[in-house]
Order: structure tokens, then sequence, then C-alpha cells
């Protein structure tokens, strides 16, 4: 990753043979942040509700003595939202050399894994192809499936 291109206070967390990303689900769809983002997973906690912010805000939490803002994935991708079970869990993204923390709520999260450069693609430029502004890259797999997971902008899911 080039200088100019780090993320807000994060470090260069590429191996010779990939990029480190921790995969989670919303729903059915496997999504992806790089580990320079992450600061901790917790499991869900009660937030504490913010009057007049976007709705995808769920409110803040305490974090050792850090007040967090914690964002609803789904409500963000215009998902419904489904009640919280075991495996729900917040992801603590940091920025700004751990300044500012952001909370996201998943579904679930899966496993870290290395992935090659070479699988890393563009998302399509095209607006129907690529209407979510949140997509940073796609990841293709080799597997048997052929499925390929997305692997999310840290930057605009939080900050635009």
């Amino acid at each position: 990753m080039a200088e100019d291109k780090m993320p807000r206070g994060a470090t260069a967390k590429t191996m010779s043979d990939g990029v480190e990303i921790l995969w989670f689900n919303v729903g059915d769809v496997v999504y992806g942040i790089e580990i320079t983002y992450i600061n901790e997973i917790i499991g869900i906690e009660p937030a504490t509700i913010i009057p007049n912010i976007p709705d995808y805000i769920k409110g803040v939490i305490n974090i050792r003595g850090k007040v967090v803002p914690v964002i609803s994935i789904r409500k963000r991708f215009g998902v419904e939202e489904i009640p919280y079970d075991e495996r729900t869990c917040i992801i603590v993204l940091e920025f700004d050399g751990g300044l500012q923390q952001v909370g996201v709520i998943v579904d679930r999260v899966q496993e870290v894994v290395v992935v090659d450069h070479n699988q890393i693609t563009q998302t399509p430029t095209y607006q129907n192809v690529n209407s979510n502004r949140y997509i940073k890259n796609i990841i293709e797999n080799n597997s048997e499936t052929g499925e390929a997971k997305l692997l999310l902008d840290c930057e605009k899911l939080v900050w635009e």
C-alpha cells in the first residue's frame, strides 16, 4: 500500500505474500476488512442512543473509558435489520493512530486470512455494477465455489 493511500493513522500490514483480511458475514454475503483497521472484536453491547443522528448509527458504547460510536452495517447498506444473536458482534475499527474508534455491528466474524495480491481486483467503475460505494476491491476466490468476496473501504463506510 502506498504511503499516500494509507488508512487514516493505520500502519501497513501487507505481507510479501499478501494482505491480512478479516472476513465476516452480513446475511449470506461475505465482506472483508483489512486487519490494519481492526483494534478488537467484542460482543454486542447495548448502545446509548443519541437523538438526531443518522439511523445507521445505533448510538455510543463505552470501551475502557473511551466513547465509541457504533454503526449498524445492515442499516448502512440498506439491508433489513435482524435480531442480534450469540454470533452478532462489534468490530472496533481505529483511525488516526487509534485516536478515533468506531464500532461496526456484523452478523458474525469468520476468520483472518492472508489474501494473495493477485486475487485482489478493482471494482467495476460502471455505476449499475458497483453502486455500493463502500466496496473497495473484489477478492477472487480460487476454490471450487469460485465465490468472490468484497473488501470494504473503511474510510468511506465510516466517514462518508
